[in-house]
This record gives C-alpha cells, structure tokens and sequence, in this order.
C-alpha cells in the first residue's frame, strides 16, 4: 500500500540496467565470472550462519581483496560498458557524419559493388566503417590514404601481393582514412572454427566499438558484416545494402530512400542482382 510512483520507477530503471548489464557480459568470460563471484557470496554467508569462524574469515578477506582484482580482470568488459554507455545516442545522426543521403547512398553503392568484385575473384577484404566510436588507434596501425571511396580504389588495394592488401580499411566519414590496419582478434569462444583470422578481426573490431565490418572470404568469396560483436554470413547484394542502409542511415532518412525507387535503394539492388 506504500508503494507508489516512483518506487514503481525506481525498480524498473534498476531491472533495465541490470538486464543491459547482463545481455552486455553474456557469452563472454565475464558471464562466468560472476557465477564464481556468486558462489563466494553464498558461501561466506553461510560460514557466518554455520559459525565457521576461520573459513569465514578467509572468505571476508578474500572478498575484500578481490574487489581490485575484479577491476583488473574485468577491465575488457568494464572497458566495452563504459564505450556502450558512451555510444547511447539521444539525436540520431547521418552515417559516419554525412547529412546528404545522397552521398550515403553513393558510399554504400561503392563498398557493395567492391565487395562483390572481391567475391567473385575470391580475393580476402575487410573494410571497417567507423562511426560514433573513434578509430585513431587502429588508424595508426596503418597507412593513411584519405581519398575519396571509389569501387576502383577499394578493390585495388585488397589485390593479393599489393603492399596493403594485408589488413583493414579503414573509412570514416566520406572518405578512406587508412588501410593495412591492424585490429583486435574477438575472443568469442563461439566462433565456429572455419572461419579465420580476417573474420575474427572483423568481430573484435565489431565489440569493442560501434564500427560496422564488411568482410569478403578468400576461401569461397562469401560476403558478411560483424555489426555490435555479431556476424551475418553469406549475404547477397540485396541483404548487403540492406543493412547498411538500415545501420549507417537515420531511421527517417532509410524511410525516405525505400519511397524514391529507382533513384535510390532499387538503383543499387537492381545492379546487384545484374551482376
């Protein structure tokens, strides 16, 4: 009969958090982490209950020790949650900064129709596209271009034996920034196993920021994008654009280009599919 409004508020706000908490630590190490941390717990009250004096003691102390340690062993994952609450975005924004859709549209046609080339060739690509999260420290991995994004470009550097065809490209804004970037291998113990290091390298860069990763397979051509830690396999032009469209586009921007036919989203499907 006491409760009102804001205590109402109050529990659902923690439960909110307490579910991003948990879907941002699952099926990652920290998930089992906690299911020791857990079991401590129960533990050490259960000694005071028993009246285990020694083991309680040591369990107290070891509680109390373990507070550092956890900032230390969970510090990838503290890391990814901070970039998470630093990523929340209230005003949603064009595509890596651009405001004509035009030159959103222009851009993806290029990365898709890149892609596909690489494919049919089946030659290994990985281009990352930045977008909230910054990317200057993979940026400084590599070589920096800064040119305009051109299909011609893009598959050009990723031709086996060319001197930064080994590594990411980096884009950012309208504009390629850096290829033959180095970039972090997920630790995903999901990963199936045929999959390789190109792969791996687009999911890392995928969980530790807001990056979308295209990535083009050298064993059977098949294109995917890691997008938030997860991978979509073997698509085609059509799902491609698709996505891109719907992640590097405002929600009310993506809308607009669905109704313009073919002077939008169909003149690039319908290229796609001639090919």
């Amino acid at each position: 009969m006491n409760i009102g409004f804001l205590d109402v508020l109050d529990i659902l706000i923690v439960a909110y958090i307490s579910y991003r908490l948990y879907m941002l630590i699952k099926e990652t190490r920290a998930e089992q982490l906690i299911k020791g941390i857990l079991v401590l717990v129960v533990a050490t009250k259960l000694s005071e209950l028993l009246q285990l004096h020694v083991l309680s003691w040591i369990l107290k102390n070891t509680m109390t020790v373990g507070v550092i340690a956890l900032l230390i062993v969970f510090q990838p994952e503290l890391r990814r949650a901070l970039e998470y609450i630093g990523r929340t975005k209230f005003i949603d924004k064009s595509f890596m900064g651009l405001e004509n859709e035009q030159d959103v549209s222009a851009a993806i046609e290029e990365i898709g129709e890149a892609a596909f080339s690489l494919s049919r060739q089946k030659i290994g690509a990985l281009i990352v596209m930045e977008r909230e999260t910054g990317l200057n420290e993979i940026i400084q991995t590599g070589t920096r271009i800064d040119s305009v994004i051109t299909r011609q470009l893009l598959i050009n550097i990723f031709i086996p034996n060319t001197p930064l065809h080994d590594g990411a490209l980096v884009i950012r804004g309208s504009r390629i920034t850096a290829a033959g970037c180095f970039l972090p291998l997920s630790d995903n113990k999901n990963i199936s196993k045929e999959l390789g290091t190109r792969h791996r390298a687009g999911m890392g860069i995928s969980e530790m920021s807001d990056a979308i990763a295209v990535i083009v397979s050298e064993e059977n051509g098949a294109v995917s994008v890691a997008r938030e830690g997860k991978l979509r396999r073997n698509l085609n032009m059509e799902q491609l654009v698709e996505l891109l469209e719907k992640d590097l586009k405002p929600e009310g921007e993506a809308k607009k280009i669905f109704k313009k036919g073919e002077s939008g989203i169909e003149k690039i499907l319908n290229k796609g599919r001639s090919l």
